[in-house]
Parts: structure tokens; C-alpha cells; sequence
């Protein structure tokens, strides 16, 4: 009875013990915000990775853990159905905090009003008589839209209305004009709005963005060059993404680098089970925009400072516990998510520099809802139950029967995206998403391309199932991969040019180059064959009725 006495009382002293020992660990990050407020030292954490953990933050920065950031006006991209029906962000806003979001901007010092505003484009842009210019001054890539009507915009903007600084109870702020100095009367013109801002501002019915707008380069070198502010993990996917939100309160969805850009998929890999590539976001916008769909957020590389830009300045704790140093003295990190999360998996600096692309946010939700979209030709996402179109060689014939796809230009689009997806070699296409405010009359959204350009040496040909079941695509479609079949056109030269202007160039090897040609020329021979077996214009849709005009209505067969 004795032995068993003593026995109760070491497990309850055990007992004590662990729960002593959680509350120190979940008590010492604030023991660490209160030292490190305390300091007068001036370490840098970059310098002396061992140290780290004694040194959350530098004196005079955003130390510990700030207060929940203000503002939210972007939405983050999700892997998961109804992703448009909520945000997983940690710094979500509601419509009621916007006004607060426009005094924010309102208060920053006129430097960084003009760094925010600037409408410059990248440094390493296309340079005039090159090949990529003589493209976009292709008549296919210069028809110009139908006139837009409030109903066309998704966000209606009167261009007269200024804000002012006394409305604002702000009376200290001056704005700043087209021409880089301040306004007399101290008044912000919408073409003075962040670049972000002007970007979503520029979305309608028959496009993410114009073919020629300077706002897109403007906002990708601000993608580059902004100082980040705030971390958080992104909530949903099988794999780690972060949401950084720039000092002009733009936000964007950085992907880490996983896989240097040689390694290709291993032939006994499933297409679920691999890495996303964030290389492969990155080429994936620019083949888009060569591809005239512009239907890719805007996407650029960037290379991180593990420890300035992303461990300091996280409000994420579950994000900042998982920060360590590997044996070979190299800043580490690994995140929570539903599969590579974990020590084993965990991304690592030279020594605390990593690359990573940054995918500018679409507009948040409250403000333009997206509505999701099963895509009719989905994979099984098992290892040996096939999908419904794998089996059934008239599945498309279904598919034209059921809505959006029984009419409007939907079935279309989904051709376009097969085309685009079979060029990357993406088979990761399970949903996608439309703005809901246009209805069924508008552009699939192509998110999420990480997946793609995993393989050179195999060019999946069941990516093509439903152009060669369905039989249909755009003249536009047809006519633009024709030109870019010829040599004076290449895919791959346009490509290689075009990712030359990242900032992480070279973005892609040259087998993934060449693969794109072939990959090319098996588009249009599938194309070929439907022309051959049912006729020019039962395959063709003419969308360019109107001469020189995309009419995007074109009802379906």
C-alpha cells in the first residue's frame, strides 16, 4: 500500500512537472518581446543566425508580436473548394475597415507615398524590334475589347473623386500629383493609387488585365522592392504558402523554392504527391500573357531574407516556433500544413536566403466574390480509381448538356485552359474560379500552376482529353497557336525572352523550353485530326465575328 502511495505521488509530480514546463514554453515568446524591448543592442539576426532566438526584434522595429494588421482588401488563392465563400487569412478585414485601410495610405510620408506610387516597369523590359514586342504588335494581339459598362468593370470607379486629407481628420498629410511633387491642395488623385489598387481596379469581364497596361510591371517590381511587413501562413493546401503584405498594404502569396530548377519529377511519382514548383509559377504567367489569355495573376520572383523578412517580422507564432538551425548552420523553417510540413521537409537559406515567387492578391472577397467551379475533367486523386471522363470516350458529350457548358463561351474556356495546362504539364486542375459579379458570361481564373513544368522528358497526353473528346476551340486560340508554331514566333524563344525581365532568371532549363514546341505541335495535330473528322467549322468557334473585336458571347453549339 505504501509502494503504491509513493507511486501516485511521482505521477502526479510528473504531472506538475509538464504542465510547468507548457506554460514556461507558451510564455516565452512574451518573455522574449519584453528582454528584446529592453535591449539597446544593434544585432542584426542575419549576421548571426546561431543567436537568433535571443533577438526577436530589433529596437525601434516591430517588435514581438504587433497587433493585427488593418488592413485586408485582397483575397488569398486556395487549393480548396469554396475557397470564394471565406477567407483563411489570419489578417482578414471587414468592408467597414476600408475607409480605415484609405487613412493608412493617407499617412505615409511623402517618400513613401512616391516609392508607392511610382509607374515605372522593370528594369530589364522587353526592349523595343525584339521578337516578344513584335508578338504584342501581332494583329491577333492588339483587337481591342468590346466598350465596357459598369456591368463589364468589377469595380466601378469615378475618377473625379479625390480624397482628402481633412475629411480624413488628417490635416498634416499632403497628396502627391501625376508629376512626382505635391499637390497644392493636398488631395490623392485615383491615379495615384497603389499600384495593387490600380491593378484590381483595371479587372472587367473579358480580362484580368490589359495587354499594355504599365501598372502590371509597376506592381511586380513593387512585389520585388517593397519592404514586407507582416508573415502569416496561409491555412488549407498540402503544402506551406505565406501570405506577406507589403509596406503599401499590397499582399501576395509567396511559395518557397522546394526543388532546384533541374530536378524533374521522378517517373514513379503520382501528380498529387509532388512538390509545387515555385519556378513554375512564374513561367506559368508568363506563358499565359504570351498565350493572350491573361487570365494568371500577376506572379515574380523574389529572393528572402529568411530572417529580416520573414521570421522578424511574423505575427504568426505557430509559424515562428518552427524556425530552427540546421547542422550545417543554415536558417531553417518548415510551417504547419496537411503533408510537407515538418523537419524533414523543412526549407532551408544559404544561409538565410531563399527564393520564392510572390503571386499578387486578387481583390478580398467582401468586396468581389469569386465563385468556385468543379472542373468537369478532374482527376480521380487516387492511386487506382479512375475519373468518370477516363473511362467514358463520349463524356463530353454530357458535359455540353449540363450548365455553364450547354451555352455561353465556358466550354471554351475550359479548352483553353486544357491547352494551357498540357503546355506546362500541369495535371493539377480540379477546380477553378470565375468573378461572380459577371455571371457565366466571363474568363476562367488560372490559379494555382505550381504543379506544372515538373517533367521535360514526358509530355502527358491525357492533360489533352478533353480537347480531343470535345473537339472545340476558339478561332483566336487556333490562330495564335499557329503563329506561335512558326519560327519567327517560337514558344520557347518568346518564353526564354520574356522570363529573362524576373528577377530570379533563368526561371526555366532548356529542356523545359523545348519541351513547350513539342508540346505545341501535338496541340494543333489533335486539332488537326478534329478539323479532319468533323469539319472546320464545327470544330472552330468563331469568336472574332465583329472585325477586330472580341464580342466574348459566342453561343455554343
Amino acid at each position: 500500500m505504501i509502494l503504491f502511495r509513493k507511486f501516485r505521488v511521482l505521477i502526479l509530480m510528473v504531472f506538475l512537472i509538464a504542465c510547468s514546463m507548457h506554460i514556461m514554453i507558451d510564455l516565452l515568446p512574451r518573455l522574449e518581446r519584453r528582454s528584446s524591448s529592453a535591449c539597446s543592442c544593434s544585432h542584426t539576426p542575419s549576421e548571426e543566425p546561431q543567436n537568433w532566438a535571443k533577438h526577436r526584434a530589433k529596437p525601434g522595429s516591430e517588435s514581438g508580436w504587433p497587433n493585427k494588421h488593418t488592413l485586408r482588401i485582397l483575397q488569398d488563392f486556395s487549393n480548396e473548394p469554396n475557397s470564394n465563400l471565406s477567407s483563411h487569412s489570419l489578417e482578414k478585414i471587414t468592408v467597414g475597415e476600408r475607409s480605415e485601410a484609405l487613412k493608412r495610405f493617407e499617412q505615409l510620408t511623402g517618400d513613401e507615398k512616391r516609392h508607392a506610387t511610382r509607374h515605372s516597369t522593370l528594369k530589364n523590359a522587353v526592349v523595343k524590334g525584339s521578337r516578344l514586342s513584335a508578338l504584342f504588335e501581332h494583329p491577333l494581339y492588339t483587337r481591342p475589347l468590346p466598350p465596357l459598362t459598369e456591368e463589364d468593370t468589377l469595380f466601378n470607379v469615378n475618377t473625379d473623386i479625390r480624397f482628402d486629407p481633412k475629411a480624413a481628420e488628417n490635416p498634416d498629410w499632403n497628396g502627391e500629383g501625376k508629376d512626382g511633387n505635391y499637390a497644392p491642395t493636398g488631395e490623392l488623385s485615383s491615379d495615384s493609387y497603389p499600384n495593387w489598387l490600380r491593378f484590381h481596379i483595371g479587372i472587367n469581364r473579358y480580362e484580368l488585365y490589359s495587354r499594355h497596361n504599365p501598372v502590371i510591371d509597376a506592381m511586380l517590381k513593387d512585389l520585388v522592392s517593397q519592404r514586407i511587413t507582416s508573415v502569416a501562413m496561409k491555412s488549407g493546401g498540402t503544402q506551406l504558402k505565406l501570405i506577406m503584405t507589403f509596406q503599401n498594404y499590397g499582399q501576395a502569396l509567396f511559395k518557397p523554392m522546394k526543388q532546384t530548377r533541374e530536378q524533374e519529377t521522378p517517373p514513379d511519382f503520382f501528380y498529387f504527391s509532388d512538390f509545387e514548383r515555385h519556378n513554375a509559377e512564374i513561367a506559368a504567367y508568363h506563358l499565359d500573357r504570351i498565350l493572350d489569355f491573361r487570365r494568371v495573376p500577376p506572379v515574380t520572383g523574389r529572393l528572402m531574407n529568411m530572417t529580416k523578412e520573414i521570421r522578424d517580422v511574423t505575427r504568426d507564432k505557430k509559424l515562428w516556433r518552427t524556425f530552427f538551425i540546421s547542422p550545417a548552420n543554415n536558417i531553417c523553417f518548415y510551417g504547419e500544413c496537411s503533408y510537407y510540413c515538418s523537419t524533414e521537409h523543412a526549407l532551408c537559406g544559404k544561409p538565410d536566403q531563399i527564393e520564392g515567387s510572390l503571386a499578387a492578391f486578387l481583390p478580398d472577397l467582401a468586396l468581389a466574390k469569386r465563385r468556385t467551379w468543379r472542373n468537369p475533367w478532374r482527376r480521380s486523386y487516387h492511386k487506382r480509381k479512375k475519373a468518370e471522363w477516363e473511362v467514358d470516350p463520349d463524356y463530353c458529350e454530357e458535359v455540353k448538356q449540363t450548365p455553364p457548358y450547354d451555352s455561353g463561351t465556358r466550354l471554351l474556356d475550359i479548352m483553353d485552359m486544357t491547352i494551357f495546362d498540357f503546355l506546362m504539364g500541369n495535371m493539377d486542375r480540379h477546380h477553378y474560379e470565375t468573378f461572380e459579379k459577371f455571371g457565366n458570361e466571363t474568363f476562367i481564373i488560372h490559379l494555382d500552376n505550381g504543379r506544372g513544368f515538373g517533367k521535360h522528358s514526358h509530355d502527358e497526353l491525357s492533360i489533352l482529353v478533353p480537347l480531343s473528346q470535345c473537339c472545340r476551340v476558339k478561332k483566336s486560340t487556333h490562330l495564335r497557336l499557329q503563329l506561335l508554331a512558326k519560327e519567327e514566333f517560337r514558344l520557347s524563344a518568346l518564353m526564354e525572352q520574356s522570363l529573362q525581365t524576373d528577377t530570379l532568371s533563368p526561371i526555366l532549363i532548356r529542356p523545359h523550353l523545348e519541351a513547350m514546341d513539342r508540346r505545341l505541335h501535338l496541340v494543333l495535330q489533335v486539332l488537326a485530326d478534329c478539323i479532319e473528322k468533323e469539319g472546320y467549322s464545327n470544330v472552330v468557334e468563331d469568336d472574332m465575328v465583329t472585325e477586330g473585336m472580341n464580342t466574348g458571347t459566342v453561343p455554343q453549339r
